[in-house]
């Protein structure tokens, strides 16, 4: 019985190192060859105008008062200071540890450290704020152009549920 035991136990264990959750210094290495701190600050950086885009947007076609307009003006600055607080790198990498620990083994950790350093994982790094930049404004520019259809849509089952505004 004690042997048998032995020998579960050692048929176990490479699927048990196998598994090993990821050390810490190996993630940090992993969230610098991805840059993700510099990834983060580049997000702030279009936050304000994203912000104040649409703070113009929501404010179209309304006549404001200078002080209503001063409020709006600075909003998107209040709002980006306290985004860059709260969800700033350094607030942010205990989650993303934590995250990172339960999802990828340390094989895959390496693994991923080993594409991110070579000249095509670099240069992945390198343009995918570029790609996801782009993204997001065609994105942007699909939502826009679907929104009246959407609306439609929408205005359909709110009507079709009674809860339409009456006109």
């Amino acid at each position: 019985m004690r042997k048998s035991l032995c020998l579960l136990w050692l048929a176990a264990l490479p699927l048990a190192v196998q598994a090993a959750p990821p050390s810490d210094d190996s993630l940090r290495t992993l969230f610098e060859a991805t840059k993700a701190e510099s990834l983060m600050d580049s997000i702030y950086g279009s936050l304000e105008s994203s912000l104040r885009q649409a703070m113009q947007q929501a404010s179209a076609g309304r006549t404001l008062t200078p002080e209503q307009q001063k409020v709006l003006d600075l909003a998107p600055q209040r709002l980006s200071t306290v985004m860059r607080t709260e969800l700033s790198w350094a607030r942010l990498l205990p989650m993303q540890m934590a995250i990172y620990r339960e999802t990828f083994t340390q094989e895959e950790v390496d693994g991923l450290i080993a594409f991110y350093r070579s000249p095509v994982g670099r240069s992945f790094v390198d343009k995918m704020p570029l790609a996801t930049q782009r993204a997001m404004a065609a994105t942007q520019t699909h939502v826009q152009q679907a929104m009246p259809r959407i609306k439609a849509a929408m205005d359909e089952v709110l009507s079709e549920a009674k809860l339409a505004q009456p006109r």
